[in-house]
């Protein structure tokens, strides 16, 4: 993870329907074809580092940009303390309304940070103006911004809990929902998160993460791996109750 601010380099434009089955299932089976055509977007890579104005100079009507790949983290500090989120394959994303925000009483520092080279089809107005001929597309477009605030929740209950080793377990299971595949060992969870970045998305320092997660895996609990992780055994039971069925 470079300190450099990222770089977005155009690729194309990209069928977002192929690219987001998730999408492509809410259009009807006789529709799809036409809206799988129909459907493009200019797509870009963003290397890793630090970036503050992608998409900003989207024009009005333009809906945000949609992760293919990747992986981003968003950080928002008051007073030197910092809260963070984690972003990959299916988020919807508008960066640009951080710089929108009016002054209020609490000092916000915001930024983001590509932690993986990440591919971002960019919805713009013209993508939008494709919505009045695919309507079906509207509601799981929203969907993705209502379980984005809904993980929002769940990172802050899981943040809430008093021992850091809980916290990194149930987080760990929480993106496994996500983006986790069952193999024949466990669950592997492929993103390759420094323990920096964990101790921000679980609010601890550093080294008390180290040693939480070598208390872990000491109990066969996770393992890290080239990459990503490996989780064993049952997820934890409090997780169970805040998240439902995986998307």
């Amino acid at each position: 993870m470079t300190d450099a601010a990222a770089i977005e380099t155009p690729i194309g434009t990209c069928r977002v329907l192929d690219a987001d089955c998730e999408l492509a299932e809410a259009v009807s089976e006789g529709r799809r074809p036409q809206a799988v055509r129909e459907c493009v977007a200019l797509e870009v890579t963003v290397a890793t580092g630090a970036f503050a104005k992608l998409g900003a100079s989207l024009p009005p009507g333009s809906i945000g940009l949609l992760v293919h790949s990747g992986l981003l983290m968003r950080r928002v500090g008051i007073d030197g303390r910092f809260g963070a989120e984690l972003l990959g394959p299916g988020d919807v994303l508008r960066p640009w309304q951080d710089d929108a925000i009016e002054p209020t009483v609490l000092q916000l520092t915001i930024g983001w940070r590509v932690l993986e080279p990440a591919r971002v089809m960019i919805l713009d107005h013209r993508f939008a103006r494709h919505l009045g001929s695919y309507p079906e597309l509207a509601g799981p477009l929203f969907g993705r911004a209502v379980e984005r605030a809904r993980n929002l929740a769940i990172n802050m209950a899981i943040v809430h809990q008093p021992r850091v080793d809980v916290r990194l377990h149930m987080l760990l299971w929480h993106l496994a929902e996500r983006w986790g595949t069952v193999s024949s060992r466990g669950v592997r969870l492929p993103l390759r998160l420094t323990h920096s970045v964990l101790a921000e998305l679980v609010a601890a320092r550093r080294p008390t993460v180290t040693s939480a997660l070598s208390d872990l895996a000491r109990r066969d609990l996770l393992r890290q791996e080239d990459d990503g992780w490996l989780l064993a055994g049952a997820r934890p039971g409090e997780l169970v109750e805040l998240a439902p069925a995986r998307r």
